[in-house]
């Protein structure tokens, strides 16, 4: 331990006036050597201290509350949430969440009946405002597709900008699923550019609730809300701005892939199982009924 002679600078080890003397903080002297007032392990004297007083307040006022600022991000919830959405952790979650949109289908009598007949889902397991400022989106899902006999394709994912019901985007927010009942719906879903689905682009999207009404016909899309009155009281709706989500689709697949590759089963993933299960009960018409479903986190590794 050493103590500062105030008459020339010199120190003396262990005690001072015949008391201990506890060592400064290693901290406190690798501050004090950044600035040149700690030189050799000895501090310099008392008269040459008011000279570098200064520079001493101005280089805590910097440092110290850089050093807060950091403690607060490294403890912050929000922060370490965002430092784990990796690309494959939020694939994983689209996957996952979407489970739980198919076991909201299969509670639905009208629902069930439609997905019998589907070819194709595009679902999204969170719409509006709570999926917004994700890259503009107003959300973001998956698009399977019905293969041979009752199983379905992995999941390639998409981006939507809207729906075209005349609200506001954002005002409600949900799960919604767009049931593709025909090879003309799941050819639009294979462009590489933003697209539409929409009687304009030729294709007709109608409002579940009314189908279980019977006041409109099958249509080539039917949309399904999960929030009551998403879609109003129209017959037909158009989902806008669809796009595909290529870096997310290709860091889950480990490679660059088109819609395509995934479709014809190019590209096959072990994380999508639980999802491809739920479509085949809902779809084959082995649905119980059941009003929700839990699922495990999956990953998205190649086999």
């Amino acid at each position: 331990m050493r103590c500062i002679n105030s008459a020339d600078g010199n120190d003396s080890e262990n005690h001072c006036a015949g008391k201990p003397v506890n060592q400064p903080p290693s901290r406190i002297l690798q501050t004090l050597k950044y600035i040149g007032i700690e030189r050799s392990g000895k501090l310099i004297s008392s008269k040459s201290l008011h000279h570098v007083l200064p520079c001493l307040c101005v280089v805590c006022s910097l440092i110290l509350p850089a050093v807060a600022l950091s403690q607060s991000m490294t403890t912050d919830p929000a922060v370490e949430n965002a430092a784990r959405q990796t690309p494959e952790n939020v694939a994983v979650k689209q996957i996952d969440d979407a489970v739980t949109v198919v076991r909201r289908l299969e509670a639905d009598a009208t629902m069930r009946q439609v997905m019998q007949n589907a070819q194709g889902v595009f679902i999204v397991p969170s719409y509006g405002r709570i999926a917004l400022g994700v890259g503009g989106q107003a959300g973001a899902g998956v698009l399977l597709v019905k293969r041979s006999g009752q199983s379905w394709s992995d999941p390639a994912f998409f981006n939507i900008g809207g729906i075209g019901v005349g609200a506001q985007a954002g005002i409600e927010a949900g799960p919604i699923a767009l049931v593709l009942n025909n090879q003309k719906a799941i050819q639009r879903f294979t462009k590489t550019n933003n697209f539409s689905l929409s009687a304009d682009a030729g294709i007709s999207v109608v409002n579940w609730s009314k189908l279980a009404q019977g006041s409109t016909g099958a249509g080539d899309v039917v949309a399904w809300s999960g929030t009551k009155g998403l879609f109003g009281n129209v017959a037909t709706v158009s989902a806008n701005d669809i796009r595909l989500n290529q870096k997310l689709t290709n860091t889950y697949y480990h490679q660059p892939v088109t819609v395509m590759d995934v479709i014809n089963g190019k590209v096959k993933t072990s994380g999508a199982e639980s999802l491809k299960q739920a479509l085949v009960e809902v779809s084959s018409g082995s649905a119980s009924g059941r009003s929700t479903g839990e699922t495990g986190s999956t990953s998205g590794q190649k086999k």
